[in-house]
């Protein structure tokens, strides 16, 4: 075995895992928004209940679940905020 074959080999390594980074990281990014959607429809249903004896509401469709998933807590705000204006 002679040291350009040893080299192929670390170079085919390193770039095996280059690659297993890039394809690891988007389903990452993709598992985490779909978290945070929950998390944000969840925190909506809350928000909800006990909003009912307030006399406030937002209502939950898909567009209000990714903003609270996306900002949380201030997501929220912003769409009572929104629904005051409006």
């Amino acid at each position: 075995m002679g040291l350009s074959t040893i080299f192929y080999y670390i170079m085919g390594l390193f770039l095996l895992y280059i690659v297993g980074i890039i394809l690891v990281w988007p389903i990452k990014k993709i598992i985490k928004l779909i978290w945070n959607g929950v998390l944000g429809g969840i925190t909506l249903l809350l928000f909800n209940f006990i909003g009912k004896y307030f006399g406030l509401s937002i209502v939950i469709n898909p567009l209000n679940a990714i903003i609270v998933g996306f900002l949380g807590v201030p997501g929220v705000i912003l769409l009572l905020i929104l629904q005051v204006m409006i």
